[in-house]
């Protein structure tokens, strides 16, 4: 019998790679705000913790000050609502995700998301990229009231939402957020490298780095 059963993956940057799209419609928010344009790199940057801190983020970026914060919320809603009508144009799962969610459903692992992207949104592009029917459960950056990676009670509710415990679940995920709601859970991580977090994939504390997805199954038989 496996150690672990559950495998919870973070979304963008780990499963995903979506600052394409992200791009696109954080640029035409910001066009409508009368701000230059992000390049792809600056938007990679600030990926991670939700739509909020992006915009705030990339208002930031492009010159704001702080008595203009009050533009976040509204600037927030017209990015979000600009990105659910582009979906998944230019968003495509990493090389080999597909198959290894394949794999490890075949293996007996139950999966599931938990992602600081709005819940909707998630199950959108997981949906239109064809990865949906892989996660018995979403987690998204609003499915709680505010409670958002690194805070462990937002991985927690995705292992509940799974019938599972932590002591028999896996985190795969790409940044600092994604490490450190593991170790405050008592929950192994493996992080992809390649992925958005600022911090190199090495220097995070993970359980173990993969290079390729494809690795993922044998890394999570190395840690049992």
């Amino acid at each position: 019998m496996n150690v672990f059963d559950l495998v919870v993956f973070d979304l963008d940057g780990t499963l995903i790679d979506s600052a394409p799209d992200l791009h696109v419609a954080l640029n035409t928010a910001l066009r409508g705000d009368g701000r230059r344009p992000l390049t792809l790199i600056e938007v990679e940057s600030i990926v991670g913790d939700g739509a909020t801190v992006l915009v705030r983020r990339a208002l930031t970026l492009t010159g704001a000050t702080v008595a203009e914060d009050d533009g976040v919320v509204a600037l927030t809603t017209r990015f979000l609502a600009i990105y659910e009508q582009q979906g998944a144009d230019l968003t495509r799962a990493y090389a080999g995700v597909p198959e290894t969610l394949a794999k490890l459903a075949a293996e007996g692992f139950a999966l599931g998301v938990c992602t600081n992207k709005p819940e909707r949104l998630s199950r959108q592009i997981l949906q239109q990229l064809d990865l949906i029917r892989y996660f018995q459960a979403v987690i998204g950056g609003d499915s709680l009231n505010g409670i958002r990676k690194p805070d462990p009670r937002h991985l927690l509710a995705a292992v509940e939402a799974l019938g599972g415990k932590p002591e028999r679940t896996v985190m795969v995920g790409d940044s600092v957020n994604d490490v450190a709601a593991a170790r405050a859970l008592g929950v192994p991580v493996i992080v992809r490298a390649g992925g958005y977090g600022q911090v190199p994939a090495q220097s995070l504390g993970a359980d173990a780095v993969v290079q390729a997805f494809a690795e993922l199954p044998e890394a999570i038989a190395r840690l049992a």
